[in-house]
C-alpha cells in the first residue's frame, strides 16, 4: 500500500488529487501539506495535514519520515500570469520547491511527480499538434521554470535513480476549486459567469486556440502514471497529455446550447494574451499514449455539460 504526501495541495489540481488519492488508497495513507490552512477546511480535516513551507526541507523530510512516505505529488506553484508579475518570486518557489522534494526523495528513497505545462513551450515551438520532443524555448518565467523543472527531474532521475515522473497539462478545468492566476483561467470563469450573468467578458482574443483539459481526466493522468510500469516509460518528465482544443468563441457556442441567451464580450489582457499567443494551440500527446496507456474522458460538449450541471447544483441548488 502506498502511503502518499501532496505538497500544494489545497491549490486547484492539489485539492481534487488529494480527493481522489484518498478514495483509492484511504485518508490516512494521504498526507497533505500547502503553505495556507485557512481554505478548504473539510479536505484539511478529512485526514493528516501539515502547514508547510515548500521549501522547508528539513520540515518536509520531518513529514517523509513521521509517515513512511514513498510517493511525493509535487504541485507547489506560482502559476503563468500571477508569475510574471513577480518572477523571482516565481522562480523562488517554483525552483527551489522542487529541488527540496527532489532532495528530500533522493535521501528518502521516495518516488516523485512533478506536472509540467503547456508553458515549457514557446513561440519557436511547432503550435499544431505540439511533438513530444520539440523545441522548448518559452518566454514567459512560468515557462522558463516549466523547462528547468523537467531537467532537473530528468537529472535526478539520472544521476540518482529517483523514480521522477510527470505530464505536460494544459488548461485545467475544474468545477471544484476556482483557478489561481493562470493565462486559461478564462475557461473556467466562463462558466460562472454564464449561469450568473448570461455574459462573460474574456480575457482572450475570440480566436485563441489553446489545448484544455476536463479535471477528472487531469487527475486520472497524475495517477495513472504513477501506477504506470517503470519498465515502459522512456520519457518521464514529461509527457504530453491532451483532450481537447478549443477557442473562447468555441466554448461560447457550446455554452449556448445549454443557455441560449448566453453573449461573450472581449476585454483583452496583453499580458495574459502575450502568454497564450507564446503556447501550442494543440498537442500530440502519442507517447503517452502508448508508453502507459493514456487516453482522455471528455470533450469539450461533455466537458460543458457536466460543468454546468455540476456549478449550477453547487450555486442554485439544483
Amino acid at each position: 500500500m502506498k502511503r502518499i504526501l501532496i505538497v500544494g495541495s489545497l491549490g486547484q489540481l492539489g485539492s481534487e488529487i488529494a480527493i481522489s488519492l484518498r478514495d483509492i488508497y484511504g485518508k490516512e495513507q494521504v498526507v497533505l501539506t500547502d503553505i495556507r490552512d485557512d481554505v478548504n477546511l473539510a479536505l484539511i480535516e478529512s485526514g493528516p495535514f501539515y502547514k508547510l513551507d515548500c521549501t522547508d526541507g528539513p520540515a518536509l523530510a520531518s513529514i517523509v519520515q513521521r509517515h513512511a512516505i514513498d510517493t511525493i505529488y509535487h504541485l507547489a506553484a506560482i502559476l503563468s500570469a500571477t508569475a510574471e508579475k513577480n518572477p523571482q518570486r516565481a522562480w523562488h518557489i517554483n525552483m527551489n520547491g522542487l529541488l527540496t522534494t527532489l532532495e528530500v526523495a533522493r535521501e528518502y528513497r521516495c518516488a516523485v511527480f512533478t506536472p509540467s505545462s503547456i508553458g515549457a513551450f514557446g513561440p519557436s515551438t511547432p503550435k499544431l499538434f505540439t511533438p513530444q520532443d520539440t523545441i522548448q524555448r518559452p518566454t514567459s518565467i512560468y515557462g522558463v521554470t516549466k523547462v528547468a523543472g523537467e531537467l532537473l527531474c530528468d537529472y535526478y532521475y539520472h544521476k540518482y535513480d529517483v523514480d521522477t515522473r510527470g505530464v505536460r497539462f494544459p488548461g485545467i478545468i475544474s468545477h471544484m476549486t476556482k483557478p489561481g492566476g493562470g493565462t486559461t483561467d478564462y475557461a473556467v470563469e466562463i462558466y460562472y459567469d454564464a449561469l450568473e450573468r448570461h455574459h462573460y467578458d474574456c480575457p482572450l482574443a475570440p480566436d485563441t486556440y489553446l489545448d484544455m483539459m476536463y479535471m477528472p481526466d487531469a487527475v486520472k493522468a497524475a495517477i495513472q502514471i504513477m501506477e504506470a510500469d517503470p519498465a515502459k516509460l522512456r520519457h518521464r518528465n514529461a509527457f504530453n497529455v491532451a483532450a481537447m482544443s478549443f477557442c473562447p468563441e468555441e466554448q461560447a457556442a457550446y455554452i449556448r446550447t445549454h443557455i441560449p441567451d448566453f453573449t461573450i464580450g472581449y476585454q483583452i489582457d496583453p499580458l495574459k494574451q502575450a502568454i497564450a499567443n507564446s503556447w501550442p494551440d494543440s498537442l500530440e500527446d502519442y507517447a503517452a499514449r502508448v508508453e502507459w496507456g493514456w487516453k482522455p474522458t471528455y470533450d469539450l460538449a461533455s466537458m460543458t455539460t457536466d460543468m454546468l450541471a455540476k456549478l449550477r447544483e453547487r450555486m442554485h441548488g439544483g
